[in-house]
């Protein structure tokens, strides 16, 4: 079933609204669910079109419902993608502002930078180890425009997989002598764990979540560049932050990454 585009533009307006705003907005799904996930792309992708019109640019792609549990929570059964623009980025050591987001909370992955274009929609597992040009640890501040959180997968995919901003580590590592499915990582506040897991919760492998992502994406008529960032995916369970929070996320063989959240 096809939606009437003034009930797409209805949504991203309506999400767009509560970014601009601070203020969530109730769950769009009723609005556009009948048109299925294509529904949802097409609200993200308006807001998208919007946004770089608007001056944004685009730096990248994240990768989101990369667990087959929560792929089952949400009745799904792929992954979802949504936008990184430059000014999601906050450069490490520098505090995260709490304002710049409305509901919150963390996860610990593996950020991929691209070293050549990936135009192609069936790219190979291959093509995508050699366009890696190096990896880092990452910290995603995920946030939603919906209230409370409360989402299923028309309003994730919708507000751009529930994308926030997103912390970098600044040691890049080769992938040569790195197993990314084994890489195991803690995630911690205030001394204590608050999240572990390893790169295999990234759909058996970050590698394998970021050709997933590559193919997608060129099929969508928006290609990985040379240079994008790909946040591949929760290492494990994603966790509440507060302000003054000290997030610190380990990985083994890729190194430490510190997320410090502004007390005011």
């Amino acid at each position: 079933m096809t939606i009437d585009p003034k009930t797409i533009e209805q949504a991203a307006l309506a999400l767009r609204g509560a970014a601009e705003t601070g203020k969530p907005v109730s769950p769009i799904r009723d609005l556009i669910s009948a048109g299925g996930v294509e529904a949802a792309y097409a609200v993200q992708e308006a807001n998208t079109k919007h946004y770089l019109a608007n001056g944004r640019r685009l730096v990248g792609r994240k990768i989101g419902l990369t667990s087959i549990a929560v792929q089952r929570q949400l009745g799904v059964d792929q992954p979802d993608y949504g936008m990184l623009f430059a000014d999601m980025d906050v450069p490490e050591g520098i505090p995260v502002s709490l304002d710049q987001v409305i509901q919150p909370k963390v996860e610990a992955e593996i950020a991929i930078v691209v070293g050549r274009d990936l135009p192609h929609p069936d790219m190979t597992t291959a093509e995508m180890i050699r366009a890696v040009e190096y990896v880092v640890p990452a910290i995603e501040i995920v946030d939603s425009r919906v209230a409370n959180w409360d989402i299923k997968i028309w309003d994730t995919i919708a507000d751009n997989a529930s994308s926030g901003l997103f912390v970098l580590g600044a040691v890049p590592r080769k992938l040569d002598g790195l197993d990314l499915r084994s890489c195991g990582m803690v995630m911690e506040a205030k001394g204590e764990p608050i999240s572990v897991g390893a790169g295999i919760a990234c759909l058996g492998s970050p590698i394998t979540a970021s050709l997933w992502l590559a193919r997608v994406m060129a099929k969508a008529g928006r290609p990985l560049l040379e240079g994008d960032v790909i946040l591949s995916g929760a290492l494990g369970p994603m966790a509440g932050v507060a302000r003054g929070d000290v997030v610190e996320a380990r990985i083994n063989g890729i190194g430490t990454v510190r997320a410090a959240f502004a007390a005011d």
